[in-house]
């Protein structure tokens, strides 16, 4: 009898365990999708904002001067 109490017992603990570390992981889950959707409608007023406030040229003046960084960085690393 007491052997039977003490099964009854371990399955239910199990059980609870179990149903807890599902409801925390599926939670866990929904927050992270909830602040990637928040970054990325973050990112991209951001982003529009900045496109709106540059010109073509200066953006062209950025991207010339960054590949020219991105270059010099590779030969540096690469000893020549």
């Amino acid at each position: 009898m007491e052997q039977t109490d003490f099964i009854a017992q371990a399955l239910n603990l199990t059980l609870f365990g179990m149903g807890f570390v599902f409801l925390f992981l599926t939670l866990l889950v929904g927050v992270t999708k909830l602040m990637s959707m928040m970054i990325q409608k973050f990112q991209s007023k951001v982003h529009d904002q900045q496109d709106f406030n540059n010109n073509s040229e200066l953006k062209d003046e950025m991207d010339e001067e960054t590949k020219f960084v991105i270059e010099q960085a590779i030969k540096m690393h690469r000893g020549a």
